[in-house]
């Protein structure tokens, strides 16, 4: 491999490419467009257009497309080669700025949520000139936004980049009241991303894993995740070479990877770059995705990117670190004396104040089919949403609250008693893995996201969330005769009101959960549940007032999320009804045809022979096929009324009241039966196999 440097961003055009290749002023007009949102030229275009062109085909690229994200969460793109005839009969390589500006891809195929009729086919992608453009598979990339004829969003970027936006807007203002003027505060994400990795001929047995991502049948190995011996452990020499591999290819793209390490599940591995500007990350994190699948399948592994590919070990999950910034400064770092950092205690409260008002949003913004199995299960945050601030924080906020005295905390020092080993300074807070929003020195780290997600929906509730608190600041303070005690005033209103959404504790006891409903803070334990509070009038007028999502724009995420997974278990249930029919009741019924062959044999031979194994196991085996056989059936029944229900929130309830359970039925019976069945009859690779494979 060539060293780091000289491969990092090779195959992205930015902004080192960007000043080499384009004339001075061209430069100069992109970059007030880029930095500061200034409309773009179309001459300024075909220049840029040119040069992008120019550079892409020197890496070898003899197409381009439009690369968006539709509202089926992940990306899309529709090639077109750079060709265009000569008069002579041969071709040129040509891309115009209006190509490279404005797309128009057919917007009837994905999802509108009632936005388009099937009958209306047009579409708009628009560049987005703050996210560069990358080459990949020999095309050139250009980051899109991507709305309907009507104009209407009909991806995840565009509400993110109008979020990131208003929160710039709304910083900038309150910044001023400081006397600090700065031309944007973006908001700052770096992705976490879990993943597991499975030997690919085994991923080939699994109808499940192939069609649905997860695994609908399968009883838990006899090892699991129980010895705690997996995270951070040494990684197998195939899985090092691949995240040499995947590391190399990232880095090419301009994508920040930092760790890789071996998560707490078996096969189960995390990879997590540095932080950068929200857009950027979530691009980035994409790429990241796409990436790590097709390079798995090169070292002859297949990687699973669903929450919960594997019942009864843990569940992969995405930690969205968050924070806003100046060009030079972090404005979530409180400082080592955060009591007198008045700035930082009012984009602190803010944040408070933003997350406890908008909590059922956040929620919201992480519901999905795959996570609802991960959410709550005692290896990731509950569904409830909170906050951690850590010990010193903790008591400057008890202490705002409480208009008493706080005493700043002394550095403490920790020696752990060998003179060889260093002694340094510990932390001001411990960490806290239960809670779904802790913060972690300069950032929050929100942890509820599911590993397949796009994370342009929790930041773009985020950051509207926070401008929204921003502003109401603003509006007040703007007004302050006397600015740094109106201000400290007004965080510890702020702070006394919310502070009910701030929790230090064990986010996994039973405890917790009776307190928050105390509290008055929501459990909303599943997507169903979660979901019609995207439509009530608080969030509706949240994004509409930021001009974040129109109220049609948010009814048509609502559609859509709904039919996402009433559609998710329509089709969890059709694959379990096939591999239940044609894989295992067959197979069941071959096993005990032959311990009943073998019964009848001993008896021949002798009545004084015993047959209670055979007998045994015959009679377990029977009873799970009458299960599984009365299972096949009201799952046939359950589902064909859930998916009939002309009511989309009323189909979607009733796959999560009726259809799952009886999932939940057949499975157990069919595991039960893989416990007893012969392993050589039994039809599908066992999770032992899966996640213990040996390469």
């Amino acid at each position: 491999m060539s060293s780091v440097p000289e491969i990092f961003g090779s195959l992205v055009f930015n902004d080192e490419t960007m000043r080499n290749r384009l004339p001075k002023e061209t430069y100069k007009a992109l970059k007030k467009t880029i930095d500061n949102g200034e409309p773009l030229d179309l001459s300024v275009a075909n220049i840029v257009a040119n040069a992008m062109k120019d550079w892409a085909c020197e890496h070898g690229a003899t197409h381009y497309t439009h690369w968006f994200q539709p509202l089926t969460g992940t990306t899309s793109e529709k090639h077109d080669s750079f060709i265009n005839p000569t008069k002579d009969g041969g071709v040129i390589m040509e891309f115009s700025g209006k190509e490279l500006v404005k797309g128009e891809p057919d917007a009837s195929s994905f999802p509108s949520g009632g936005l388009r009729a099937t009958c209306e086919a047009r579409g708009y992608t628009a560049w987005d000139p703050t996210s560069y453009a990358f080459i990949k598979d020999d095309t050139l990339c250009i980051p899109t936004a991507f709305c309907a004829y009507t104009g209407e969003a009909l991806d995840k970027k565009t509400p993110l980049l109008r979020s990131m936006s208003a929160v710039s807007t709304q910083a900038c203002r309150v910044l001023k009241l400081f006397g600090i003027n700065v031309p944007r505060v973006s908001s700052t994400v770096g992705a976490e991303q879990e993943y597991f990795l499975i030997d690919k001929e085994e991923y080939k047995k699994r109808r499940d894993l192939i069609i649905t991502g997860r695994t609908l049948f399968g009883c838990p190995p006899a090892k699991g995740q129980e010895m705690e011996e997996h995270y951070f452990g040494v990684i197998r020499p195939i899985v090092s070479e691949y995240m040499k591999e995947v590391d190399e290819e990232l880095w090419k793209l301009g994508i920040l990877a930092k760790t890789k390490h071996n998560e707490v599940a078996p096969a189960q591995h995390e990879l997590a770059p540095i932080y950068s500007t929200t857009n950027s990350a979530v691009d980035g994190n994409l790429l990241t995705m796409e990436v790590m699948r097709r390079v798995a399948e090169k070292h002859g592994l297949i990687c699973l990117l669903h929450e919960k590919p594997f019942a009864g070990v843990n569940g992969s999950g995405k930690h969205n670190n968050w924070s806003i910034s100046t060009p030079t400064m972090n404005l979530l770092d409180p400082g080592t004396k955060p009591m007198e950092n008045l700035r930082f205690l009012v984009f602190l409260a803010a944040v408070i104040k933003a997350v406890d008002e908008y909590q059922d949003l956040l929620r919201v913004a992480v519901a999905s089919p795959g996570n609802d199995h991960r959410l709550g299960a005692n290896e990731a945050p509950p569904a409830i949403i909170s906050m951690f601030v850590g010990d010193e924080l903790g008591e400057v906020i008890e202490a705002l609250a409480g208009d008493s005295e706080y005493h700043d905390h002394e550095s403490q020092r920790l020696d752990l008693g060998v003179d060889v080993l260093p002694k340094f300074s510990k932390d001001n807070t411990d960490r806290n893995r239960t809670s779904p929003f802790a913060f972690t020195g300069n950032k929050f780290e929100f942890r509820a996201p599911g590993s397949s997600s796009n994370l342009a929906d929790v930041n773009t509730v985020l950051n509207t969330a926070v401008a929204k608190e921003l502003r109401d600041f603003a509006d007040v303070l703007e007004s302050a005769e006397n600015f740094e005690a109106e201000a400290m005033e007004l965080v510890k209103k702020t702070i006394k009101e919310h502070k009910r959404i701030i929790f230090n504790g064990d986010g996994y006891s039973e405890e917790w959960q009776k307190e928050a409903e105390r509290r008055g803070l929501y459990n909303l334990r599943s997507t169903v549940d979660a979901l019609p509070h995207m439509l009530s009038a608080k969030n509706i007028k949240l994004m509409n007032d930021f001009g974040v999502l129109s109220p049609a724009e948010i009814r048509a995420r609502f559609e859509v999320s709904l039919e996402n997974y009433s559609k998710t278990l329509n089709i969890e249930a059709l694959t379990m009804l096939e591999m239940a029919n044609q894989q295992i009741v067959p197979a069941i019924i071959n096993y005990e045809e032959k311990l009943a062959r073998t019964i009848s044999v001993k008896q021949q031979v002798s009545k004084a022979i015993s047959c209670s194994a055979e007998t045994h196991q015959l009679e377990t085996l029977a009873e799970c096929a009458d299960t599984i056989s009365e299972a096949i059936n009201d799952l046939r029944a359950a589902r064909k009324a859930a998916k009939n229900d002309p009511d989309p929130l009323g189909s979607a309830q009733q796959f999560h009241d009726k259809v799952i359970p009886i999932m939940d039925t057949l499975r157990a019976a069919a595991d039960h039966a893989e416990q007893v069945c012969g392993e050589d009859y039994w039809p599908l690779p066992t999770y032992t196999q899966m996640l213990w494979y040996v390469k």
